[in-house]
């Protein structure tokens, strides 16, 4: 049944590695919670036939209060088995979706993390200068694409040459469910990867089968965990607080383009957002921007209460 799940999400929902990965680690300690032997088809079957909305909520409190699991991750897990509910009664497995009257756990609101513009200039100006090697150049460019361009991590990670324009002044970008966009790159980035590309011939390491834009110094294409180390190391030396991350990058890509004036949905459509709920959560960093800008100017607030 799992198995059957998670082709299903691999080859028709076309989610990523990582979104299935999590899909299936959720669904697998839920179904070891129930006592599910692993690989066992039949028992799966059988045992989740069983299951009853009672037990979710059993399954959540047992998480929630013995594990110590946040209520952000608890909803992400009471996601994937909605979903494997769903899928099962779709292909007349169950009866029904017994986790569709499950109510999602009330978060606390909390705000995207971003680099203030004045540090982030810092920082742009640094990746422009004259690199020295080919690694200086590519990391170089991986945080000016993350910020000008507001990718994801496995956006970059999975980007190809031949996703750039013939002119480089474009980047067609693989998104979540396997949605496409494209947003325009700057000059001086395009710039940037001109720069990289030289460096990269002049390595002499990449293999005519090898497409990926971003490469390790053996040519390979780059990893995640590799991306994550030099975004956290730049944003580090740049003296950076808090937390240092690509998608911080991506969340001040927003934050800064709605400062601009910005409009929310062209905004939406850079960041490859599927709701305009999901890119309206930007406004709030603009709203606490205000107000602190209003705090320091407004008589009353300046000179007395």
């Amino acid at each position: 049944m799992l198995a059957r799940f998670i082709r299903f999400l691999e080859a028709e929902r076309r989610f990523s590695p990582l979104t299935v990965r999590n899909y299936r680690r959720d669904i697998e300690r839920f179904m070891q919670w129930l006592g599910i032997a692993a690989g066992q088809p039949a028992e799966e079957r059988e045992v989740l036939r069983r299951v009853h909305t009672e037990d979710i909520r059993e399954w959540i409190i047992h998480r929630t209060e013995h594990d110590g699991v946040s209520a952000r991750s608890m909803n992400r897990e009471i996601s994937s088995l909605r979903a494997l509910f769903h899928w099962l009664q779709k292909n007349g497995e169950v009866e029904r979706n017994v986790v569709k009257p499950i109510v999602s756990l009330r978060t606390s609101h909390r705000l995207p993390a971003f680099v203030p513009e004045s540090r982030m200039t810092t920082i742009v100006e640094h990746c422009e200068e004259e690199p020295a090697d080919f690694v200086t150049a590519r990391d170089a460019l991986i945080v000016l694409l993350f910020y000008t361009c507001g990718l994801r991590l496995a956006e970059l990670i999975a980007a190809n040459r031949d996703d750039l324009s013939d002119d480089c002044r474009s980047l067609r970008v693989h998104g979540k469910g396997d949605k496409e966009r494209i947003v325009p790159i700057l000059d001086f980035v395009r710039e940037k990867i001109m720069v990289y590309m030289d460096a990269v011939g002049r390595q002499d390491f990449c293999d005519a089968a090898e497409k990926a834009l971003f490469l390790t110094e053996r040519g390979a294409r780059i990893s995640r965990s590799a991306v994550y180390r030099i975004v956290q190391r730049e944003l580090a030396q740049a003296g950076v607080q808090g937390k240092k991350s690509p998608h911080v990058l991506r969340h001040t890509f927003a934050t800064h383009l709605l400062n601009g004036g910005a409009d929310m949905r062209e905004i939406q459509e850079l960041l490859g957002h599927a709701s305009l709920q999901a890119t309206q959560v930007y406004t709030h960093n603009s709203i606490v921007r205000l107000q602190t800008v209003y705090a320091k100017a407004h008589p009353r607030e300046k000179g007395g209460k």
